[in-house]
């Protein structure tokens, strides 16, 4: 078994930890501790919220959680001998939950804390707990459904330059001022309230809490990709902007589908995760690679039944879009979870069917003016009864009256 290097205590406070986590990337919080090319390791990871979430059948910690926290990054580790122009190649080698707590959670989020990709039309906090049997995942709010997760981190990257944050800050704030009074807001800028900056302390600390980016978004480092294939196997090539990489990781997902549609919408876990890193000299210069890229992973479900919902770029009002990859999306998810109704399933559980389910979405087509067209793909499999359309027609297989999303209370 790889060395543990960060380890974390379940029953204490992130601010407890023995080795402090962080939720702002900037350049001058301190590594926790140093490794070498070569080398495997482990770190053990609190979920993207420092354990906020319960399991039980009440969404009111979702509806209150406290995102100024999140998310809950280990790290920074420092790779000796990688330097500003490098690519860092981190190998995923293992993931998994800690023993004991073979359990996550998937929340929808109110438009005043988060929101979701479909906030307008699910404005209330939701929650559905999900259990793990091995690398399978049942959950008592959405039944009929069992399948195996892709289990990956969402978060990991290296740190920022003070030069490219500066940029991020420069950027987000610009699209922030179009409508600063947006709900859910367009982005989110540094803020000091809730900032988790590692060991600073003093000064330094309300220095880098102010500029701290926050983690919520991928941007050119890698951060919050929430890319489900970036699981046991996969080989991740990071940009290096400062001396020793400073890698970060957190945000461990059981499963997903493509596009973690709810926001907190992966099965959300603590656990750990198995790394391996090497150092490419100059590699950023040599492939021309500003941003982080991947290979990968081999492990996949072998789902091989598949029902299909297109999704164009027209709005529910029949507004037409040019080529709005977004708005098809949307109505890609419209038709699926209109589908999934017609066998018992209330909108927020088959919302909740996407987010976690290992789907896959896909832009079928840019060109063909003025319609996107996007697919989302559902695996017929990880249903315990029959969704494909027949002669018979369909017919309730749950009784959503019995089991549904938790609400708050």
């Amino acid at each position: 078994m790889p060395e543990t290097i960060i380890r974390v205590d379940m029953k204490k406070d992130p601010r407890e930890q023995d080795q402090l986590p962080h939720n702002r990337w900037h350049p001058d919080i301190p590594a926790v501790v140093n490794t070498r090319p070569g080398r495997d390791f482990r770190v053990e990871l609190m979920d993207w919220t420092g354990g906020q979430i319960r399991n039980d059948d009440n969404a009111s910690d979702i509806r209150d959680v406290d995102l100024s926290r999140c998310h809950h990054l280990f790290g920074p580790i420092h790779v000796d001998g990688a330097e500003p122009g490098d690519l860092l190649v981190v190998d995923v080698l293992d993931i998994g939950p800690f023993q004991g707590h073979e359990w996550g959670y998937n929340g929808i989020f109110t438009p005043q804390n988060g929101g979701g990709f479909l906030t307008d039309l699910f404005p209330e906090a939701r929650k559905s707990i999900w259990d793990f049997h091995g690398i399978y995942a049942t959950s008592r709010h959405v039944p009929g459904v069992r399948f195996a997760g892709i289990t990956h981190p969402g978060l990991i990257g290296t740190a920022p330059s003070h030069e490219l944050l500066a940029r991020w800050n420069k950027r987000e704030q610009a699209l922030i001022d179009t409508d600063p009074q947006r709900v859910p807001p367009l982005a989110l800028p540094p803020i000091e309230q809730g900032a988790l900056m590692g060991s600073l302390t003093g000064d330094a600390f309300k220095r880098a809490a102010r500029e701290g980016a926050r983690t919520i978004p991928p941007r050119e480092h890698g951060g919050n990709c929430d890319i489900k294939n970036i699981s046991r196997g996969a080989r991740i090539y990071f940009p290096v902007y400062v001396p020793g990489a400073k890698l970060s990781i957190g945000d461990l997902h059981f499963s997903q589908g493509d596009g973690e549609i709810t926001f907190c919408g992966a099965i959300e876990m603590p656990g750990f995760i198995d790394l391996h890193v090497d150092v490419i000299k100059g590699g950023m210069t040599k492939y021309g690679i500003s941003q982080a890229m991947f290979k990968t992973s081999p492990v996949d479900p072998h789902y091989s039944d598949f029902i299909v919902f297109e999704g164009i770029g027209v709005g529910e009002d029949d507004t037409q879009y040019y080529n709005d990859v977004t708005m098809a999306y949307r109505r890609a998810c419209r038709h699926a979870m209109d589908y999934l109704t017609n066998f018992g399933y209330t909108q927020e559980q088959g919302y909740s069917i996407l987010s976690c389910a290992p789907i896959e979405g896909r832009v079928g087509g840019v060109v063909d003016i003025p319609n996107a067209c996007v697919s989302i793909a559902i695996p017929t499999e990880i249903f315990e009864f029959d969704i494909k359309p027949n002669a018979a027609g369909p017919r309730h297989h749950v009784n959503s009256s019995n089991a549904d999303l938790a609400r708050a209370r």
